[in-house]
């Protein structure tokens, strides 16, 4: 790999910061908006709206400051939504109005 390349934000290996931060391995339970997410994704990959290497790209492009204050899931939520909004399969006006139909 060359070295001039910048070390993108989620490739966190062998970055001084991180590496004394024990990690967390022990089994959770999924909460109910991570399993909403989660289905979300598996039904735009059924329907071929959405990739699985699209998501990725996704979260991949989040800013230092998203992806280190995000869930894992609210990375995907991100991911999904502006590749929803890229696509044209949802405007922002759309979405607009589902939030704020939303109690």
């Amino acid at each position: 790999m060359e070295r001039d390349v910048p070390r993108a934000m989620h490739d966190l290996g062998g970055v001084p910061r991180y590496m004394c931060d024990a990690i967390d391995a022990e089994p959770h339970e999924l909460t109910a908006f991570d399993r909403e997410v989660d289905a979300i994704r598996q039904l735009l990959g059924m329907k071929q709206v959405m990739s699985v290497d699209e998501l990725r790209r996704g979260v991949e492009a989040l800013s230092e400051e998203d992806y280190l204050r995000m869930t894992y899931y609210q990375r995907w939520l991100r991911s999904i939504t502006a590749t929803l909004l890229a696509k044209n399969v949802v405007t922002a006006a759309e979405l607009q109005a589902a939030l704020e139909a939303t109690p």
